[in-house]
């Protein structure tokens, strides 16, 4: 079986994100799997374990553009995503220890095929540069996963 992907920040991986408002209502699991951008990928402590910061991408076109980043057809394409519009959501995260329960296997692939593929760089730079101001307006919402 193939090792699962090193965490890095703008790899798109599967997962079964919690959304803020699902987590308030009580909720503890995602009711979808859906691609994820890793924003960060912290060491937490001398047992190597790291933290993974990660970013849903919705269909759902954003109320407040300025929370949300596009990502371009070509990109979709290049990750193997489906052809509608999707964004990046800047505003909430989760963040959970890697590789964690609530990470899937992309359809038709191998358990440890849970990554899609890297964000281009300067795709990711924008997405990184817009949620850290974000964060540092204090506009965001985590929601801490197992």
């Amino acid at each position: 079986m193939a090792a699962l992907p090193k965490p890095v920040p703008g790899l798109v991986i599967r997962y079964s994100y919690l959304w803020h408002r699902e987590h308030v209502q009580g909720r503890d699991e995602g009711q979808k799997d859906r691609p994820c951008a890793i924003i960060a990928a912290l060491r937490t402590d001398e047992n190597g374990d790291i933290r993974i910061l990660a970013l849903p991408i919705t269909h759902v076109p954003p109320d407040d553009r300025s929370l949300a980043v596009e990502i371009p057809a070509k990109v979709k394409e290049r990750l193997r995503l489906d052809d509608a519009r999707s964004w990046v959501v800047l505003s909430e995260w989760n963040d959970f220890i890697w590789p964690g329960p609530d990470l899937r296997r992309l359809p038709g692939a191998s358990d440890a095929s849970v990554a899609y593929g890297m964000l281009p760089p300067g795709l990711f730079s924008t997405i990184r540069e817009r949620f850290l101001s974000i964060v540092k307006a204090r506009d965001v919402r985590r929601v801490r996963r197992t």
